[in-house]
């Protein structure tokens, strides 16, 4: 593949408000010996992106500027490094970039590691392979490994955010039973679609707690919080003595739960095993990425500015548009 030594890439300069986000030429990343340079072709956006553009997270991972975000997307392998084994010219990929030194997915081209990187599962398209790593690894990483979930489980998924909405279809097809709470109508609707066998209206006046214990009259086997709100005390409350609580780093404020608990907190960190879990539960049938808008790749700052607005899925950066 012909490689250009510049790019267009959406870089920063310093930590800020959208302001700080500039349309502009840079160089190619090279690519090490356990790397790959991907040609982008979409870029998740997402709240994550915005933590980092406004600095705080700093202090995990200080930023060399200039710097471009985006924590996940997708592409075409470029270029491959000599020690690189399971990826090559060419070949579709999606992958997780969050604080990645070499930068993230705003951009034309970015370097990742091997193992932060998959190929593209069958039945998603590339739009939707952008919008995929962080959520569907988060996802799994909270039903697969804190929540260590078993088949016939009763659990509750509380917030059906791209997070949320991933961790309903995923939990289906480790054969869970599972109740959403999701905010608003459509967020419902989006539930109901992914699979949930029960779906409530968080932001309703309904009896949350009554409605898990017809759901669930032994109690629940886990909750997964993607969010903190409205009802989730209700649901950690229905926990069963012996059963779990697992929430992403970054929810707040931090879900607490009674004596007989155990809670997990996590990260969906990428590695080989949960890429290969999470494709081949995606591979297992119909799997929806919910993507609600397309932005042209130099319209970050619109695309981030539509995430202030009420939304169920992400929206994505479309490279070379």
């Amino acid at each position: 593949m012909n490689i250009p030594k510049t790019m267009r890439a959406i870089a920063m300069d310093n930590y800020g408000g959208k302001e700080v986000l500039q349309w502009r030429e840079m160089p190619v990343p090279a690519a090490d010996e356990n790397e790959l340079l991907i040609r982008v072709e979409a870029a998740g956006v997402g709240v994550w992106d915005v933590l980092e553009r406004e600095g705080f997270l700093k202090e995990m991972a200080p930023a060399a500027f200039p710097r471009i975000i985006g924590a996940d997307g997708s592409g075409t392998v470029a270029d491959a490094g000599k020690d690189v084994r399971d990826f090559k010219e060419n070949d579709k990929v999606y992958g997780y970039s969050f604080l990645n030194r070499k930068g993230g997915f705003y951009a034309e081209y970015v370097v990742l590691p091997e193992e932060q990187i998959s190929h593209v599962p069958d039945g998603i398209s590339m739009i939707q392979a952008g919008a995929l790593a962080v959520p569907g690894l988060t996802a799994l990483h909270g039903l697969h490994s804190a929540l260590e979930l078993q088949a016939g489980q009763r659990i509750l998924v509380f917030g059906v955010g791209s997070v949320g909405h991933s961790a309903v279809q995923l939990a289906k097809r480790l054969k869970a039973h599972v109740f959403a709470v999701a905010s608003g109508d459509d967020g419902v609707a989006l539930a109901r679609a992914a699979g949930a066998d029960y779906a409530f209206n968080g932001k309703g006046d309904e009896d949350l707690a009554g409605a898990i214990h017809e759901f669930a009259p032994g109690g629940l086997d886990g909750v997964l919080a993607t969010a903190n709100g409205k009802g989730l005390d209700s649901a950690i409350g229905a926990i069963r003595s012996g059963g779990r609580l697992a929430y992403p780093t970054g929810v707040q404020p931090e879900p607490k739960a009674r004596s007989g608990v155990d809670v997990k907190v996590f990260n969906g960190t990428p590695d080989r095993e949960m890429y290969d879990l999470l494709n081949s539960l995606i591979e297992a049938g119909p799997f929806e990425v919910q993507v609600d808008e397309t932005f042209r790749l130099q319209d970050a700052v619109r695309a981030q500015e539509a995430m202030e607005k009420h939304h169920l899925g992400r929206m994505v950066l479309l490279a070379g548009s």
